[in-house]
């Protein structure tokens, strides 16, 4: 229903304050995805984890990497130079930039620490869900 509450939930998980108000008001926070709206229609954009992540592939300064044991696909904003080419390179569009003094790119890091991303849980009809790679997918006929 494109509430855009895992946006919010996203930015709040990854401010300094991990309060909204706080985090509204005193930063310029950026969600690690993206709510997209066509008409009635909407979905949100996230990283994927790619098995072979294309983005990895096209950082230029080892940026962006992939944890062999978990499959998460991680970027340090560290080391990245703002040159967007792992935003040119994603097939999904789900890399972005922040705002700061030093511009980076910013994806999905799974949110760390937290066992369900804040998206997900933001998410009040669960039009998000975390799920491995090995769980079947269900058809929505199914799901009724």
């Amino acid at each position: 229903m494109a509430c855009r509450l895992c946006e919010v939930g996203c930015k709040v998980e990854h401010s300094e304050h991990k309060h909204v108000i706080k985090s509204f008001k005193r930063e310029k926070p950026v969600a690690r995805l993206l709510v997209e709206e066509s008409g009635p229609l909407s979905f949100a954009t996230q990283c994927r984890h790619c098995d072979e992540p294309a983005c990895m592939f096209g950082c230029i300064t080892g940026a962006i990497t992939k944890d062999p044991e978990t499959g998460i696909v991680n970027l340090n904003a560290e080391k990245c130079i703002g040159c967007w080419t792992c935003i040119l390179m994603c097939p999904y569009g789900s890399i972005t930039r922040t705002n700061g003094a030093r511009p980076t790119a910013a994806k999905c890091d799974m949110c760390p620490g937290r066992e369900v991303p804040a998206c997900v849980e933001a998410c009040p009809n669960r039009a998000l869900v975390l799920m491995e790679d090995e769980e079947p997918a269900v058809a929505l006929e199914d799901a009724a």
